[in-house]
């Protein structure tokens, strides 16, 4: 991918013989990152939200036989494709909104996502998971916990939490 990419950026300096330094140009960082996401495989933002969308919609619930996308708790609304980092590193942001205000399983919804995107998106991304404001009595404390690498190693360590995680990822 990096290659690619350098690749590219030397395409574009090459033809762009009036210019000395590409990253003096204004244009320079945006047709480096639409250049990213064509490199990624993506035609723009929504595809990647798109893509991401596919794979959150068929998380099944821990407690009930429907689907995530089916209880509303992921909507396509929800996610968000941002700028990249100065390292080209897609961000993504994950909104997500629990059935109840008070659900004990949203940290383990929040877990669900999360491994449900690192094992199906193939390529560096810096993904923020939260739930929707003011949809949990404890929103805070549980974004946090889903945001911490150190948390979720330790939670995938364990082997009843890692078991209910791959029943709700998993593929019919």
């Amino acid at each position: 991918m990096a290659q690619k990419m350098l690749s590219f950026l030397r395409r574009i300096s090459e033809s762009d013989s009036g210019s000395k330094d590409m990253a003096s140009t204004s244009s320079a960082v945006p047709v480096a990152r639409e250049a990213l996401l064509c490199d990624l495989g993506y035609q723009n933002n929504d595809d990647l939200r798109d893509t991401i969308y596919d794979f959150l919609r068929t998380i099944r619930d821990p407690e009930k036989p429907q689907t995530l996308e089916d209880l509303n708790v992921v909507y396509e609304d929800g996610i968000f494709v941002q700028e990249p980092t100065e390292n080209n590193v897609q961000v993504v942001r994950v909104e997500f909104n629990p059935t109840v205000p008070h659900c004990s399983l949203a940290t383990l919804i929040g877990l669900c996502i999360r491994v449900k995107i690192e094992r199906n998106i193939h390529h560096r991304l810096k993904l923020d998971i939260f739930i929707k404001k003011g949809a949990h009595a404890t929103e805070e404390e549980i974004n946090k916990q889903i945001n911490d690498k150190e948390r979720i190693a330790a939670a995938m360590e364990n082997p009843n939490l890692r078991e209910l995680v791959e029943k709700c990822i998993m593929e019919e």
